[in-house]
């Protein structure tokens, strides 16, 4: 039914009345207990950050800063894993006339600390847990062979700062059926694979020992890589060498950065010294051994050899100074893949390794040369945990003359245009010389870990190398005294393509008949065959003619 009165009409509202302006009283509540919870948990999260930051300030005390912290971008741009520049690491005018006796202070506290390992622990804080004692270390801490973890460790601790040379297929592979990689650890800044071990060694010291300083006492490649790193993670550092050591040498080592005193007439002298040194200034006295944080930075080359070079048969290593790199990298390689053949090479006038391995202990070769070209591959195989991994690990150990090195430098030079010492290129002297026939036709890796040669010593060895592989050779004649008589033997020269180095006149002191002249020739042939050419065609012209044999 319709209303007649229309639609009901809207309840007018009440204007004066206030409404809900204010909000209830529990709404308020609400909105305080949020606001309460809120606060509670960013105070919750703050207190968990500052308690997260405390533990890792402890971490950070309790470990050695490692090499690429010590080596910040705040010092200048770093260019090759170095620093592009660094203050000097020593002051001079503290050491002025550091030689003499009257300059040694008395009073300062002394000790003298032996570097050695504890394999059983994390090699990164080895160093860190040694005590301090004026006593060498007894040998039974040797007697613990180093592990991989240990090797591993030593390559992310020093991988800011050595070079990752390369391992590269050599020319050399056709000439002696050996398909051969050569890792070039004498690209390294000081020459030489040591610098390996020494910033690994020098890295794990402690901090106060760092600010301390270390010395050495030698004028070997070891003390080379300890000027130069110990000056580049500013730790001083004092090298002692005899009068007798090359100007050149000493050279180096001041500018590397360190601080060098020559002493004494010989190396026995030296290590007096630098020993007394440490004791009256608290240094570290630093040499070559044989301790597992040595090692295990030596190991890393078998780490990038294995990497580098896949599907090797055989790696050859130098097995002289120390044999630790032969040790190190055995058990990085052979924890790696066992059924590769790790070689050491040694000389086969100084085998002190073979001799070491048949006594079951280290043994020294009286007969040791002093002259620097031996002195790389002769020396002490010092060391039970050296000698315990080379006869646990290494699979053969060979003996190479030294004619055979020097015939391997000059091919060294010759195709892979690489200047090395004697210890770099013996590793590959066992193949020319044949020793390793059962290497026929497989893949091997040759190291050649120093080139540290003197420039006079490098002129001599490529001098008598090119005697050993009969491309230089002499031969004597006595022709008439007359016009054209030399002339026609420059001929025979120049028709067998024989270049003349020197030829010299006798007049004086000849014994065959009166008017000739004793000629004497020295020229350089190709190769062997060449100069069985050039001979045969002197002694169809001159019968007797003298060839002088090498």
């Amino acid at each position: 039914m319709v209303n007649p009165q229309g639609p009901p009409r809207a309840r007018p509202t009440d204007i004066t009345s206030p409404g809900p302006l204010l909000p209830r009283y529990g709404v308020v509540v609400g909105a305080l207990l949020h606001l309460i919870v809120y606060f509670v948990a960013v105070l919750y999260s703050y207190a968990e950050q500052l308690f997260l930051k405390k533990d890792d300030s402890k971490i950070k005390k309790q470990d050695a800063p490692t090499h690429c912290d010590l080596h910040s971008c705040k010092d200048g741009p770093i260019r090759n894993g170095h620093i592009g520049q660094r203050p000097a690491s020593i002051n001079p005018e503290r050491l002025k006339d550091f030689g003499e006796e009257d300059y040694l202070n008395g009073d300062v506290k002394t000790w003298e600390m032996k570097i050695v390992s504890r394999n059983e622990e994390l090699l990164g804080h080895a160093l860190s847990r040694i005590p301090q004692s004026s006593s060498r270390t007894s040998p039974s801490s040797y007697n613990k062979l180093i592990r991989f973890e240990d090797i591993s460790a030593a390559a992310f601790k020093i991988q800011c700062s050595v070079q990752k040379t390369p391992c590269m297929y050599s020319r050399l592979s056709k000439q002696y059926g050996v398909d051969i990689y050569l890792k070039k650890e004498f690209l390294q800044y000081t020459g030489s694979v040591k610098e390996r071990g020494v910033l690994y060694l020098l890295t794990s010291l402690p901090q106060d020992q760092q600010r301390k300083g270390v010395i050495v006492a030698s004028d070997s490649s070891f003390s080379m890589a300890v000027a130069y790193h110990a000056s580049e993670l500013r730790i001083p550092v004092f090298v002692i060498m005899s009068t007798s050591t090359s100007p050149a040498r000493v050279k180096t080592c001041r500018e590397y950065g360190a601080m060098v005193i020559s002493y004494g007439t010989t190396a026995k002298d030296s290590q007096i010294h630098a020993r007394r040194l440490a004791q009256e200034n608290s240094y570290l006295y630093l040499e070559e051994e044989d301790s597992a944080v040595y090692l295990s930075g030596l190991g890393t080359v078998g780490l990038e050899i294995y990497e580098q070079a896949p599907k090797l048969d055989a790696v050859i290593f130098p097995a002289g100074e120390h044999c630790g790199l032969l040790a190190g990298s055995a058990a990085a390689l052979k924890h790696l893949n066992p059924r590769i053949s790790v070689i050491g090479v040694e000389s086969e006038s100084f085998p002190v390794l073979q001799q070491s391995l048949k006594a079951g202990h280290p043994t020294e070769d009286q007969a040791c040369s002093s002259h620097h070209f031996c002195g790389d591959v002769s020396g002490l195989c010092f060391g039970s945990n050296s000698l315990q991994l080379t006869g646990k690990l290494v699979d053969k150990v060979v003996a190479v003359r030294e004619e055979d090195i020097l015939i391997s430098m000059l091919r060294l030079l010759e195709y892979e245009r690489a200047t090395v010492d004697a210890e770099g290129a013996i590793g590959l002297a066992a193949l020319i010389a044949g020793k390793l026939p059962e290497l026929k036709g497989k893949r091997v890796a040759v190291v050649i870990c120093s080139g540290n040669v003197e420039l006079h010593l490098l002129q001599q060895c490529i001098a008598r190398a090119l005697t050993l592989d009969n491309r230089v050779c002499r031969f004597s004649l006595v022709l008439s005294d007359c016009p054209g008589d030399i002339a026609k033997l420059l001929e025979i020269l120049a028709r067998e393509e024989a270049r003349v180095l020197d030829i010299k006149q006798e007049h004086l002191f000849v014994t065959s008949e009166l008017f000739t002249v004793e000629v004497t020739c020295i020229v350089e042939t190709r190769d062997k065959i060449h100069t069985a050419q050039l001979r045969n065609a002197l002694l169809e012209r001159y019968p007797a003619a003298k060839w002088t044999e090498r």
